[in-house]
């Protein structure tokens, strides 16, 4: 636990929980209005990849639509637009609430907001058009890099200014993943960017430099985000306090340490004590996913059916128990007798899927559903399809992960049979790519409700700050009334 003695102020001089929270109304607007907009895209796009591999002829006449654009296209788009930009919005909030003060310089932070949104759209627009880098959750051409970087600077600098002003001198466990997360993200974007695009790298250097990105932005950034967010909700939702602070300190050290060095597949080109260092710590990755895991158990003590009433701990739920799911899965696959059978199957896409979207993305949706109607002051206008969000969002994610783990499972043990013919390996997949696409549709028509619900809540909102304005210009054109 850290304390900045200079920090503290008079009880009288701090800001109560509804002006902190007026104060993070612009950004927040901003970050998750823009970031569920790029999930609906993202799973529109990741839907139409899903077709084209059991329809090939889906809209085959449109070189944009080619499964190689689209698919890279929708991943950045997820991770991009929707994962990065709303973990900025859940740190931005929760590291403010805790700090008990105002975002420092909220307006800044929105135009970094924009400027994301502008380098976002201008890589999607690039990857479709077939100006791809070609390296794996790293497709955004250079140019839209920089736009993103310099978006990123004016998010990041004044959330750090944020924390550093806070009224609470001690360091409570989300802030410390928060602000790990904030340093982290550009470290590894910068490293990867000016090796991969600017200094380039040759050789099987490019796919290390790749892996090891990939696994410190998903494993590391996402783990980092989600438990920060699930350490704040989770007690806040339970009216408990978390049950040790320690354990969740060992936890982000653990997490730090194991998860930076995974990712490296087994079959990798590269000298063998690569991998096996790698395999080594993926394994130990069960370290953080354990106390993880406790802390939560023991912070809730036996309240999971009494908070089942509020949805947004129902996404809160969910997402950690698909982030033990991806963990065990991910630490399985890494074992010697299992990861010939997993590599290069549907199995990796199946965790990927239900780490992203399953851990995360179901998270900052527990996020947005309990944040945003503190910051506007208002409701949301249809509560019903917030319940209706979890369950199309629930049981699209199993209906796509789980299928594809147990195809990917079956398709490595032919891919291991020499007497298994290739086409028939890959008609024994089409039964779990349907199943898999039908997820992705449910999740779209999720992503959907919450896109709707989400504008209703903002013209509410905007015709509720309007109207006072509107009487008094309407009282002030009134004629005065002239006494006799």
């Amino acid at each position: 636990m850290i304390e900045d003695p200079s920090s503290s102020k008079s009880p009288a001089a701090r800001p109560d929980t509804a002006q902190v929270d007026a104060s993070c109304r612009v950004p927040l607007f901003v970050l998750f209005g823009s970031a569920v907009s790029w999930a609906v895209m993202a799973s529109a796009l990741a839907l139409i990849a899903s077709i084209k591999f059991h329809s090939p002829d889906f809209l085959a006449d449109c070189a944009w639509l080619t499964y190689g654009r689209v698919h890279a296209a929708a991943v950045d788009a997820q991770l991009y637009g929707f994962a990065l930009q709303s973990g900025f919005g859940a740190a931005l909030w929760i590291i403010a609430r805790l700090g008990g003060n105002r975002v420092s310089q909220p307006w800044l932070i929105g135009v970094g907001g924009k400027l994301w949104n502008l380098g976002v759209l201008v890589g999607v627009i690039g990857i479709l058009a077939g100006d791809s880098t070609g390296f794996e959750n790293f497709e955004m051409p250079r140019y839209a890099g920089w736009i993103l970087f310099l978006g990123y600077l004016m998010i990041g600098l004044w959330t750090a200014l944020t924390l550093h002003r806070r009224n609470e001198g001690r360091l409570s466990p989300p802030q410390w993943f928060f602000l790990a997360a904030l340093f982290w993200f550009p470290w590894i974007d910068s490293t990867a960017h000016l090796l991969l695009l600017v200094f380039r790298v040759r050789g099987v250097e490019q796919s290390l430099i790749d892996w090891w990105w990939s696994d410190n932005l998903l494993l590391v950034w996402l783990s980092l985000t989600g438990l920060g967010a699930v350490f704040y909700l989770v007690p806040k939702l339970a009216g408990r306090p978390l049950h040790s602070d320690r354990l969740a300190l060992f936890a982000f050290w653990t997490l730090i340490l194991f998860g930076s060095w995974a990712g490296i597949p087994a079959g990798a080109p590269v000298p063998a004590w690569i991998p096996a260092l790698s395999a080594v710590a993926t394994v130990l990755t069960l370290i953080p996913l354990l106390a993880a895991a406790v802390n939560v158990r023991q912070t809730l003590d036996g309240h999971c059916r009494a908070l089942a009433a509020n949805p947004a701990f129902l996404f809160v739920g969910f997402g950690v128990a698909a982030w033990l799911a991806a963990g065990v899965m991910r630490i399985a696959s890494a074992l010697p007798g299992i990861s010939p059978i997993t590599s290069f199957t549907w199995f990796g896409v199946a965790l990927s899927e239900l780490h992203s979207y399953g851990f995360f993305a179901m998270i900052l949706f527990g996020v947005i559903y309990c944040s945003v109607p503190q910051v506007a002051g208002l409701e949301w206008p249809c509560a019903g399809s917030v319940r209706a969000h979890f369950w199309l969002g629930s049981i699209g994610i199993l209906l796509s992960a789980l299928p594809l783990a147990v195809g990917g499972i079956l398709q490595g043990l032919k891919l291991n049979d020499a007497g298994t013919g290739f086409v028939e390996l890959t008609k024994g997949t089409l039964p779990f790519l349907r199943a898999s696409t039908l997820g992705d549709l449910l999740m779209m028509i999720g992503n959907l409700l919450l896109a709707v619900n989400f504008v209703r809540l903002s013209v509410r909102f905007g015709r509720a700050r309007l109207a006072p304005s509107c009487a008094s210009f309407a009282a002030d054109l009134k004629p005065a009334e002239v006494k006799p």
